[in-house]
C-alpha cells in the first residue's frame, strides 16, 4: 500500500531529550516507595515543543545513552558535595549525594563533549560550574544578607528578582522583554566562575543567575526554577536547539573529491 503524506512511517522523528532523573521517597496507596522521577512541567513543555522526553536514571554508564538523545536537561535537586570543589560542608549544606553527583558530572561532561544542547536548571547550573572548575557560595544569605532567593515560608515559595541580562547573550534572546525576572528557590549560588563559562545574567544583589558555555551551540545554565512557572520560553528555545542538532546529524555526507 502506498504511503500518504500523513503516514507516520514518513514523519520526522521527534528530537529526544534526556532528563536527568531525581530520586525521592513518595507515599503511594499508603506504601512508602523510593522512585526515580522528573518534574511533569519539564516533560509537558518539551513535548508541546515537539520533543520526546526520556528519563535518564543516574546509574553507572548513563553517559552511554547519550548517543540516543538530542539534548540533555539537568534539573534542580539537592546540594552538591562541597568536596567536589575543595571545600568542607557549611552547616546548612544538606541532602548531599556524592555518588550521584559524580555520575551526573560525568553525564554532563559527556553531553558537552558530544556537542549536545544542554539546559541546566538550578542545581544543574551549579553542577555546570563545578564541572568547569568553579566553586559555590554554600549559603547565599551569608553573602547577600537576606533570604529572598529562597523565601523562608512553610510552603515552597519562589523568590522574584529583576534580571540584568548581558546584551547579545542566548538568554537575553530567549527572555526578550523590558523587565525580565527570575523565579527562584535556592540557597546556594556560583562563587568562583568555572573556566570556559560566561555570566549572562545577574540579580540586583550580584547573584549569578545565568551562565553559558563559551563557544558551545547551546549550553545554558539558569539559577531560577524554570518549570515551576508557566513560562515555557526557555524549554522551547532548548527544544529548537535539539531539533537543529538532530537535523544536522541526519544530513548526508558529500565527498569533495
Amino acid at each position: 500500500m502506498n504511503s500518504t503524506p500523513n503516514d507516520p512511517a514518513k514523519a520526522p522523528r521527534r528530537p529526544v531529550i534526556g532528563i536527568v532523573a531525581r530520586t525521592a521517597p513518595v507515599t503511594l496507596q499508603g506504601s512508602g516507595l523510593v522512585v526515580s522521577l522528573a518534574l511533569q512541567a519539564h516533560i509537558a513543555y518539551l513535548h508541546e515543543a515537539g520533543c520526546a522526553p526520556l528519563l535518564l536514571p543516574l546509574l553507572p554508564g548513563a553517559e552511554e545513552l547519550l548517543d540516543r538523545v538530542d539534548g540533555l536537561l539537568v534539573p534542580g535537586g539537592p546540594d552538591i558535595d562541597p568536596a567536589l570543589y575543595g571545600e568542607a560542608a557549611h552547616p546548612v549544606t544538606r541532602a548531599m549525594t556524592p555518588d550521584a553527583d559524580r555520575l551526573e558530572l560525568a553525564l554532563l561532561g559527556a553531553a558537552l563533549d558530544a556537542g549536545l544542547p544542554v539546559l541546566a536548571i538550578c542545581r544543574g547550573m551549579q553542577l555546570l560550574n563545578v564541572l568547569h572548575g568553579g566553586s559555590l557560595q554554600q549559603h547565599l544569605p551569608d553573602t547577600t544578607g537576606h533570604d529572598g532567593h529562597r523565601p523562608d515560608t512553610p510552603s515552597f515559595t519562589l523568590g522574584r528578582h529583576p534580571l540584568d541580562l548581558v546584551a547579545g547573550s542566548r538568554i537575553a534572546g530567549v527572555l526578550d522583554e523590558d523587565e525580565p525576572e527570575s523565579a527562584c528557590h535556592h540557597h546556594q549560588a556560583v562563587e568562583r566562575l568555572g573556566d570556559g563559562l560566561t555570566v549572562t545574567a545577574r540579580a540586583a544583589d550580584g547573584t549569578v543567575e545565568a551562565v553559558e558555555v563559551t563557544d558551545h551551540p547551546f549550553a545554558v545554565g539558569v539559577q531560577w526554577e524554570a518549570g515551576h512557572t508557566a513560562d515555557r520560553r526557555l524549554h522551547h528555545a532548548f527544544a529548537g536547539a535539539a531539533g537543529a542538532t538532530q537535523e544536522n546529524s541526519c544530513l548526508p555526507e558529500f565527498s569533495t573529491t
